[in-house]
């Protein structure tokens, strides 16, 4: 299969393909391809267009049926693209959150039955007497604005790093939410704690009656700092991206009640830990991922997540392990979502902590075509 590089910098690209490695399972390192051509970027026909752009740390998207993209920017702004593909000038809503470090407005969700009900979700970091914690908020919208909002879910351990912050709902209508150990490894261990966890909740907030520990909201725990969630369309087995202390970043099958070993294992597993399904050393920083249930990109039922460290969108054929790079070039990547038509959007992520912003960033793209 050809795969789809844009190259801003190929001096860039080629010295980054020259140190980033990734090792898997464990002991084979493979440096990661080199780029099979060079693309003008502002070429439409070359399968890639650029949504939004001049954007304030994009951290989250996702896309209702009406064809409207919502997004959060970390500073506190939820943010809509309308069916026509312009970005509304002014804020669905403006959030108050603590962005520090990598706090601030993360995760956004729209309810299964948005364009019903108009409900979404999103998860944001803020600040009660000098301490961080995180909460999710229940909004509703009317007419690309927020009306309403109701906590569903409070106190989950916050600090400047390792907030975790991904929300998804999965196939079952339930809602997902990953913490981190907010710097705390210790808590990720403790099952009684929010932190370093995978979380689930009815829509409402309640806990559901079939939750692994009676009465809680865990559903896995042993994490360090998850940022990325997805199902497979076909297994139902839900996928997680996992940020490794320096190195050891993982990809993990998640398991109800399972522990992943944060801080006493990392990848491996043994008999009371689970051993991850992909694990890279050096890190490359894996955030958003998706798993297309259309082929038109020929993706469909392979995992697709972007990279911070990395800065690539990285394709795994989950029946054979390998791994390619589908883009390139811009710098770091949050998020991805795969769009009803199979295209994919991407949210470049240049602003944040530790990044280097290039003209016009941040930005949404779109791959519309792998050539």
């Amino acid at each position: 299969m050809n795969l789809l590089f844009i190259i801003i910098s190929a001096s860039v690209v080629i010295a980054a393909g020259a140190v980033t490695i990734f090792v898997t399972p464990f002991d084979t390192t493979i440096p990661l391809p080199a780029p099979n051509k060079t693309l003008n970027n502002n070429d439409t026909n070359s399968g890639i267009l650029i949504v939004a752009q001049n954007l304030e740390v994009p951290w989250s998207i996702d896309i209702a049926k009406d064809g409207r993209i919502f997004f959060t920017e970390r500073v506190g702004r939820i943010r809509i693209i309308d069916p026509q593909g312009k970005l509304i000038d002014e804020p669905a809503a403006s959030i108050r959150v603590e962005q520090t470090g990598e706090g601030g407005l993360l995760g956004l969700a729209l309810h299964p039955n948005f364009t019903e009900n108009h409900l979404l979700y999103v998860y944001h970091t803020y600040a009660n007497k000098s301490k961080l914690y995180n909460k999710v908020l229940m909004l509703t919208e009317k007419e690309n604005k927020i009306i309403e909002s109701k906590v569903i879910i409070d106190s989950i351990p916050g600090a400047q790093f390792h907030n975790g912050g991904s929300i998804k709902f999965g196939p079952d209508g339930k809602l997902y939410i990953s913490t981190g150990d907010a710097t705390i490894p210790e808590l990720a261990q403790n099952v009684k704690s929010l932190a370093g966890k995978i979380l689930r909740l009815n829509p409402d907030g309640t806990i559901p009656n079939d939750n692994p520990f009676l009465g809680s909201p865990v559903y896995s725990y042993g994490h360090r700092n998850i940022q990325g969630i997805a199902w497979h369309s076909q297994t139902k087995q839900l996928y997680a991206t996992e940020h490794g202390p320096s190195g050891n970043d993982e990809i993990n099958v998640i398991k109800a009640a399972s522990n992943y070993g944060w801080p006493t294992e990392e990848c491996k597993g043994s008999g009371k830990f689970e051993a991850s399904e992909f694990c890279y050393n050096p890190g490359i920083a894996p955030t958003g991922v998706t798993i297309p249930t259309n082929d038109k990109l020929g993706y469909q039922n392979d995992l697709i997540f972007t990279t911070l460290k990395g800065s690539h969108l990285r394709h795994i054929d989950l029946e054979s392990k390998t791994q390619s790079n589908i883009l390139v070039g811009y710098g770091r990547l949050r998020d991805v979502i795969e769009a009803s038509d199979g295209s994919l959007y991407v949210l470049v992520n240049n602003k944040d902590e530790s990044g280097i912003a290039q003209e016009n960033d941040d930005k949404i793209l779109r791959i519309l075509k792998i050539s």
